[in-house]
């Protein structure tokens, strides 16, 4: 009841404005008395364009009459029997007047409402209160089908105006006849004895006068109604054209960002239906309306009347036929974006879509859209209408496609399913600019008419930008060109222009949504996570994240100069960490296994006080993609190790959960979860029976320092990781059989050198000085 409570104390104008939405299709007292009832009532919900939604409308009907009759039959007393009578009255004409018809009704009392809503938020100077950002954008669209509404009742105004006018013409046109006919006896009394002339004349004189009198009143009547009829044809088209920016430079904009972020791993853009029900909306309101402007025009030919009209309507074509261009140019679209990162020789797909194809019956004459691959140098030319000489950048084969109609789902599309690009002609690159930091965007184009050919448009849209590659060695750099662009371009930017630097912050934001996505993992990058990144990126000791989020991150810093000390950039990195995240360690990662962002000083931070056994798994510093294993084990010679580092090459032989099984001393995941708790679901059965007669051998991982000695070995002389005992179990004197080798075995400092391509393996084959199968120690169990 809060609405019409603040309702009842507008003042003013916006009162009279309030009082004309009231009248015998709806009585004001209705309002007042079940005032309550209304408000709580689901007329939004109701779809007004579909049939199906009759039942709720009867429903709301049926529930708007029982509550008149239930209050009416509790008034008592003198006045309440005179409001009894009035409300029963009222019941009985709304009854009477949207049984036939219940949605009219839906529609009368959402009209009121937003209406009501909106005097009284401009009484009070204050926009609505909302509480998220969910409220916030519900309004937005309640506010979008309000305006539809408003628009569908001045529309229909218009019409029942032009009727009005058509019929006012039409009788002043018979009445015009009928002047002709008066003339015309004038003439025959010429012929006519004097006597003759002289009866008839005064009458006829006087018939005469009186009539020209009437259509010359008659004839400024005309031109009122047609001055004010373009008056609100102009208001309809002015609250038609705001409309229509709200929904093509607002909402469907924001769902183009949607989708250039979802090229970075963010949230999907979402189904584009709604939208095309707006945009649907407003062809069929501006078709409406442009036909109302031309019979308007048609009723002026056939009848001109000096005045100002011609100059409106002319204006008024003027108008709608820019409405209507921008509608349908803007609705031409790309529902799926082609590849970002385009290989040349490789099958790729894309789809287009005209969201008022099916309105405006385009689909009659389905159109043919054809694509082009452009230079950016292109595509700026194109935008600034300068000719472009019908260059391209390449070849695109299969790149023309006829747009189809879904009946089902109204829907006109084009499908490019088997395009592929044959060649790709460069530009000059500019200084440092590599192959992969250069820009093309895929150019669809059509042509179709509206109205019988009436208008004829010229529609282009440019997909995101591509990077084309010939190799995938490539990708990783391409991928960083495609990932800048997506999160840091600007709305409404010259092809395609982004910032050379972004705060730190804003870089977090990217790396963890495009994180998030390739790792297929709901555990994100944390602020600890953020904290290592930056201070990696920035190579600084700085140990708050908070000191880092407005320092510039240049996109060099990014990806073209290298780490300091390193032969790689920030983002090769990065990527590496997430390819081998996606390709074999997601599980582990989602269980919190891997702790990942720390450096070798902060591993051994983290492990001086843990028990000897406890291990965690960090990203290498010095090899892309890679995974290394620091543990704590105090003995004579260290306390801390850690493991030459791991790639997917080492994982696709074998698993991270196996190689952990194999080394028994590690007994805790930092901090304190045991091993077998944590890994043991990971590990590969080992099969038992032999097959057709052979006995499958096992792949162990071994660390030489961690061996027992031959004589301890519990399978005869031969030590395997699986059988080895703990090295806080058994004498230190077992690891300690390779004391010249052992620095060469494990990364002492943590790391790989980058100048030794050797693996664990080739370093265990050189220390046991002992050929190896297939670089692993391989035994067959009898």
């Amino acid at each position: 009841m809060a609405v019409w409570i603040q309702a009842q104390q507008l003042q003013g104008d916006a009162l009279r404005q309030m009082q004309a939405l009231y009248g015998q299709h709806f009585p004001i007292e209705v309002r007042h008395y079940l005032s309550q009832w209304i408000e709580s009532q689901p007329w939004d919900s109701i779809d007004m364009d579909n049939p199906q939604e009759g039942a709720k409308a009867t429903q709301l009907l049926e529930g708007l009459i029982q509550e008149l009759q239930k209050k009416a039959d509790h008034q008592v007393g003198e006045d309440g029997f005179l409001l009894k009578i009035k409300l029963g009255h009222y019941a009985t004409q709304l009854q009477n007047m949207y049984e036939r018809c219940p949605m009219e009704l839906v529609r009368c009392i959402r009209h009121i409402l937003y209406h009501e809503q909106r005097l009284v938020r401009e009484a009070t100077d204050s926009p609505s209160q909302v509480s998220s950002p969910a409220d916030a954008l519900s309004q937005k669209h309640l506010q979008i089908n309000q305006t539809f509404e408003e628009l569908r009742l001045v529309t229909q105004d218009t019409e029942n105006q032009l009727k009005k006018l058509q019929q006012t013409q039409e009788f002043f046109i018979i009445q015009y006849q009928e002047s002709l006919r008066l003339q015309a006896q004038f003439t025959q009394l010429s012929q006519l004895s004097p006597q003759e002339r002289m009866a008839r004349e005064p009458n006829l004189q006087q018939k005469k006068a009186s009539l020209e009198a009437w259509l010359h009143r008659e004839a400024q009547t005309l031109q009122q109604y047609r001055v004010e009829l373009a008056e609100k044809h102009q208001q309809t088209l002015a609250l038609l054209r705001k409309q229509q920016t709200i929904i093509l430079d607002d909402e469907l904009i924001q769902w183009k960002r949607r989708q250039q972020l979802a090229g970075n791993g963010g949230p999907p853009e979402g189904p584009l239906d709604g939208l095309q029900a707006w945009c649907e909306k407003l062809a069929e309101i501006i078709c409406q309306n442009r036909q109302q402007v031309r019979r308007a025009e048609h009723l002026c030919q056939q009848l001109p009347i000096p005045g100002p009209i011609e100059e409106m309507l002319a204006e008024l074509n003027s108008t709608i036929t820019d409405i209507i261009s921008a509608l349908v140019t803007s609705t031409f679209i790309i529902e799926k974006q082609p590849p970002q990162v385009l290989k040349t020789q490789t099958k790729f797909a894309a789809t287009v879509r005209l969201l008022v194809g099916g309105k405006l019956n385009v689909h009659m004459n389905p159109p043919q859209v054809k694509a082009t691959i452009i230079s950016e140098q292109q595509a700026k030319a194109l935008l600034k209408n300068e000719s472009t000489r019908n260059e391209s950048s390449g070849d695109i084969l299969n790149n023309c496609c006829v747009m189809e109609y879904h009946q089902a789902t109204g829907t006109l599309s084009a499908h490019f399913r088997n395009m592929s690009l044959k060649r790709i002609k460069r530009s000059d690159r500019r200084g440092a600019e590599s192959v992969t930091e250069e820009k093309f965007t895929i150019l669809f184009e059509s042509q179709f008419s509206v109205g019988g050919n009436e208008l004829v448009f010229q529609v282009k849209t440019l997909s995101l930008p591509v990077v084309v590659i010939v190799h995938g060695s490539q990708d990783n750099n391409a991928t960083a060109t495609v990932l800048w662009d997506n999160a840091f371009a600007e709305p409404g930017r010259v092809p395609f222009a982004v910032p050379d630097k972004v705060m730190w912050s804003q870089l977090c934001e990217a790396l963890n949504m495009k994180f998030k996505a390739e790792v297929q993992s709901s555990r994100g990058l944390t602020k600890d996570n953020l904290l290592f990144l930056a201070q990696k990126l920035f190579n600084s000791n700085i140990n708050h994240l908070e000191e880092y989020n407005n320092m510039p991150v240049s996109w060099a810093q990014f990806n073209r100069e290298n780490l300091p000390g390193r032969n790689y950039t920030f983002w090769q990195w990065f990527d590496g960490v997430m390819e081998v995240l996606k390709k074999h360690l997601k599980p582990h990662w989602n269980d919190g296994a891997i702790l990942g962002f720390v450096n070798k000083q902060q591993a051994h931070d983290l492990l001086i006080n843990k028990p000897d056994g406890t291990f965690l798994l960090r990203f290498s510093d010095s090899e892309i993609g890679g995974i290394t294993i620091a543990w704590k084990f105090d003995n004579a010679e260290r306390m801390f190790w850690n493991l030459m580092p791991f790639t997917t090459r080492d994982f696709s032989i074998r698993s991270l959960a196996d190689r952990l099984g194999d080394l028994a001393y590690l007994q805790f995941v930092y901090p304190e979860r045991p091993k077998e708790e944590v890994f043991s679901k990971y590990y590969t059965p080992v099969l038992a029976k032999a097959v057709d007669g052979y006995v499958k051998p096992q792949i162990k991982q071994v660390v030489p320092e961690f061996l027992p000695t031959t004589g301890d070995s519990s399978s005869g002389g031969t030590a395997y990781m699986d059988q080895s005992p703990s090295p806080g179990v058994g004498s230190s004197s077992h690891y300690n059989l390779y004391p010249q080798n052992h620095d060469s075995v494990l990364d002492t400092e943590g790391e790989f050198n980058l100048d030794d391509s050797m693996d664990v393996a080739r370093h265990v084959e050189e220390l046991l000085r002992r050929p190896m199968d297939s670089q692993w120690i391989s035994h067959a169990q009898s």
